[in-house]
This record gives C-alpha cells, sequence and structure tokens, in this order.
C-alpha cells in the first residue's frame, strides 16, 4: 500500500467537535479535507467553529490571518456523504452506535476503491465488529484521537482481526506526519486509554464511598503527591460523570463484568441525580461561583521541633523518600536489612504496602505505627498523606506529624485503609497496564506513551513499576486482596513472572 501523501484527499464524516478538530489537523498538514456531516449546516458550522478558534490564537501569536485563511481554504464542506470520493482516507467521527456507523461504511464501501483507506474514531466499540459487514475488512482501522483533537497527541491505531498490517502502518505514519503519537493496539475494549485509566477513578471512588478522605483532599494528594495534571474526583466533573459512568459500564460489560472494572454505585446515583460535573453546574463541586481552592489542613497539629529522628534500612523503589530525610541533619542512617523505617519520637514510620497499620502494627509488634502514602517525589511534593494504626497513641501521631512538618510538608491524616489512596491507585494502574501487554493489546513502550500523551500521565505505568519494582507491586496487590477478599485487585501474570525473573518491565513488547 502506498504512503498517502499531502496532495490525498482526506474525508471526515461527522462535524462535531472531534470531526472538525481532525478536520482542522489534516488541513494544517496541507491535506485537502471535506468535512462532511449530513445534518444540512453542520458542516459549515463545524468549518466557522475551526476558523473561530484558530482566529482566536491570533493575538498570541499562534497564527496569522494569512494562515487561518490557507488552512481553511483546504477545508470543503458537505452534507452528502458521497463527496467522499477520490478520497485516500476517510475518517467517521459520528455517534457512538455501531449500526449507524456499519451503515455509513457501507455507503463508503459503494463509493470508494478497495484502496481507499477506512478508519473510525470510535473510542469504544469493537473495530473487528465494525469491520463485520464489510466487503473489504481488512481496509477498516481504528484511529482514535482524543478531545481536543488539535492539542492532543495521541493517535490510537486500533486493529480488528482483519485489519491489513499496512493499513495500521500507513495509519500511524499518516498520524505521524500530523504531528502526533501514534500508538497500536488491538481491538479491546476500551483500547488502550479506556481500559487502563479506569482505575484511577474506580479506586478514587471506593475511597470517597468508604470515607477515606473528602473531594478536595482525595484530588490534592493525587495532584501532589502522585503528580497528576488533575485529581480523579475532579476529572469526571470534567469529563462528564455521565460520560465517565458509561464508558466504565461499556468495559465493565464488554468484559463480562470482570470486577476489575466494577462500576461504583456512588457514581451510578450521582448520574440519578443529575449531578454530571461542569456541564450540570454540580458535581463533586460546586461550579455556581468560582470553586474553593483545594487547602488542605493537617487535622492534627504537631510540634515543629520534633525532628529527633534515625533512618533504617533503605526504601527502595521510592528513592526520593531517602533522600528527604537524609536531608536533616539530625537524621542518622543505619545499615540494616529490614523493611525501611523512621523512627522518630514514640512513632514508626513506615512505607504503606498494602497492608493497613493497624494489620501491619500487631504483625511487627509496633503499636505506634504510622504508615505514609506514595509520592512521585517526596521532595518535591508538597503534601504528605498518613495513616495510623488503631493502637498508635495521640502521641505518636503528633511526633510523626511533627517530624514531616519540620521537613516542610502539610500533614492529611487519611483513614487507615488497604494501601492508602495513591499506593493504591498507583499498583492498580500499573497492573492494568501490565495486562494491556501480557494480553498483547501493546507494547509496553505503546502502554506508556498512551497514558502519558493521551491523559498526561506524570511519566509511564510500566515505567513506574519498574521504578517501585515488581515484587513491591506484587506483594502490594497481595495485601490489598487478602484485606478485601476480592478478584478485583488480583494481580497481573505478567508482573508476577518479572518479579520472579527480574526483567524489566518497560522490556516486554506485545
Amino acid at each position: 500500500m502506498k504512503s498517502v501523501t499531502k496532495d490525498d484527499q482526506i474525508s471526515v464524516i461527522g462535524a462535531g467537535t472531534m470531526g472538525a478538530g481532525i478536520a482542522q489537523v489534516a488541513a494544517t498538514a496541507g491535506h485537502p479535507v471535506v468535512l462532511c456531516d449530513v445534518v444540512t449546516g453542520v458542516a459549515e458550522g463545524g468549518l466557522a467553529s475551526i476558523r473561530e478558534g484558530m482566529e482566536k490564537l491570533i493575538p498570541r501569536g499562534k497564527f496569522t490571518q494569512a494562515r487561518v485563511d490557507e488552512i481553511c481554504a483546504r477545508i470543503t464542506t458537505s452534507d452528502q456523504i458521497d463527496s467522499v470520493r477520490g478520497s485516500a482516507v476517510v475518517i467517521e467521527a459520528i455517534i457512538e452506535d455501531e449500526d449507524i456507523k456499519k451503515q455509513v461504511f457501507a455507503q463508503i464501501e459503494s463509493m470508494c476503491p478497495a484502496e481507499t483507506i477506512i478508519a473510525s474514531n470510535t473510542s469504544s466499540i469493537s473495530i473487528s465488529a465494525l469491520a463485520s459487514e464489510m466487503n473489504h475488512p481488512q481496509r477498516l482501522v481504528g484511529m482514535h484521537f482524543f478531545n481536543p483533537a488539535v492539542v492532543m497527541k495521541l493517535v490510537e491505531v486500533v486493529s480488528g482481526l482483519g485489519t491489513s498490517n499496512d493499513v495500521a502502518n500507513a495509519v500511524a505514519d499518516l498520524a505521524t506526519t500530523w504531528g502526533k503519537k501514534p500508538v497500536h493496539a488491538t481491538s479491546t475494549p476500551g483500547f488502550i486509554v479506556n481500559r487502563v485509566a479506569r482505575p484511577y477513578y474506580a479506586e478514587a471512588l471506593r475511597s470517597l464511598t468508604e470515607k477515606v478522605a473528602d473531594v478536595q483532599t482525595i484530588d490534592l494528594l493525587f495532584r501532589s503527591c502522585g503528580g497528576f495534571r488533575m485529581g480523579p474526583l475532579e476529572l469526571t466533573d470534567l469529563i462528564g460523570q455521565d460520560v465517565n459512568a458509561a464508558v466504565t459500564e461499556s468495559v465493565y460489560r464488554a468484559f463480562y463484568e470482570d470486577k476489575k472494572f466494577q462500576p461504583s454505585v456512588l457514581q451510578r446515583d450521582m448520574v440519578s441525580a443529575g449531578l454530571l460535573g461542569r456541564k450540570s453546574g454540580v458535581g463533586f463541586y460546586d461550579y455556581s461561583a468560582e470553586s474553593p481552592a483545594a487547602i488542605i489542613e493537617s487535622p492534627v497539629q504537631g510540634s515543629a521541633d520534633q525532628v529527633s529522628s534515625s533512618l533504617v534500612g533503605s526504601f527502595t523503589g521510592t528513592e526520593s523518600l531517602d533522600r528527604l530525610v537524609r536531608s536533616g541533619d539530625s537524621v542518622v542512617v543505619e545499615t540494616s536489612t529490614v523493611e525501611a523505617y523512621i523512627e522518630v519520637g514514640q512513632a514508626r514510620i513506615q512505607l504503606t504496602d498494602g497492608r493497613t497499620a493497624t494489620q501491619r502494627g500487631q504483625e511487627q509488634a509496633t503499636p505506634n505505627l504510622i504508615l505514609v502514602d506514595l509520592a512521585s517525589d517526596y521532595e518535591t511534593s508538597g503534601v504528605v498523606a498518613i495513616a495510623a494504626a488503631a493502637t498508635a497513641t495521640p502521641e505518636a501521631l503528633l511526633d510523626a506529624v511533627g517530624f514531616l512538618q519540620a521537613l516542610g510538608k502539610d500533614v492529611c491524616v487519611i483513614k487507615d485503609v488497604p494501601a492508602m489512596l495513591v499506593m493504591r491507585t498507583v499498583v492498580m494502574l500499573i497492573n492494568e497496564a501490565a495486562d494491556a501487554v501480557d494480553q498483547g493489546v501493546c507494547s509496553a513502550i505503546g502502554v506508556d506513551e498512551a497514558m502519558q500523551f493521551g491523559v498526561a500521565y506524570p511519566r509511564g505505568l510500566l515505567s513506574w513499576g519498574d521504578e517501585l519494582g515488581a515484587g513491591r507491586v506484587v506483594s502490594t496487590l497481595a495485601n490489598i486482596q487478602n484485606a478485601y477478599g476480592e478478584e478485583r485487585y488480583r494481580c497481573s501474570p505478567l508482573l508476577l513472572r518479572n518479579q520472579f525473573s527480574g526483567r524489566s518491565l518497560m522490556e516486554e513488547t506485545a
């Protein structure tokens, strides 16, 4: 199959937000573009929105008027589907309805020769299913852009069972020439991003249901400790609780109700109540006025002079915690083979391993145990989350809080639950990324790039897993599963193999 060149026509069917965005991307790359929508006036409106969006950026130096006019001149609008004749690539970006998409593909096939590539921007429907009634199923491929298509780099190139490798590679090459980051995936429920991201929302919703912390605290911890651009609850408000819930329900059903993807009763109730987030004015936050800043105040106050401590062992996989506690002159580093801990006053501080502080304190004969949640970088994070064993004295908690405050941290004391908040979510994300690779959905590099370029994760998940160590991730998942007794937290076979082989997770390919 020949490569698609700038002289080749690109047609986009569906002139909504995504379709118009894709048309702009193609036209900006130099292609003649047909923007088609069978509803009269919609395509013209799509072109008008493209022009308006670019012209707003002229004062910022992003465009000149001449450049805007040049790009828009390449786009022809139509309400007749036969306008796609002569296209090298036809991209469908219409409603997420399998039957309607199949009807459109049948029309395209009747007008375009067999070498025309047909791509679907579907975010969730099986490419294999969409191609099932086509005369040439090998030419259908998923080309899933992320909103806004003009800005977001990721394009998931999704192959169904019948998709030709040449077609998938041609579309990936085309996306690259458009300045995008293509990642190959096989057609599986949710593809890469919508599948792997499910724990980010699910564990936050579960934590809120379990009263681990309030909404603002949960979001703050993920931003400050996890390094995520948005917290999971504010992100679901932005996406729309109904949209987020529908994707979760779709993935859950498609995987035959695998408990890993079990939807949230709380989110279902929010949707039923019309609390959809930003678009309805109220979700986890009230948008009728400017939202209050998520300011964290520690529920307990420690004394800033309580800094005399010793560090035993090394927080393997979380070197920034080592560096943080070593930075104080009063910290004494001792060589030990035991799991690392910090002793300060009456308190023993350790990194969460999936057990509750209460369980672990009893098993270690350490009643004054205080656990620290995971942080992407303890030195730069302004907040540290801790949980105290039920047997810990108030004085021990004050000792721990005072020590961390003296290191310049705001301290959030949360409920004592398995793996706390950030650690629980991160290991679940790593686990799902590992499963995607293990099941041949994508490569290790592919899943890391997809999550970074598609949803702006602070780092690749399998790279994060390598930093923590497969052994730590596996044991943490096992401890969470033991605590809850749920299949939801079962460990990926890939992680188990890597734990014993000692191989890097990033060495894995689909």
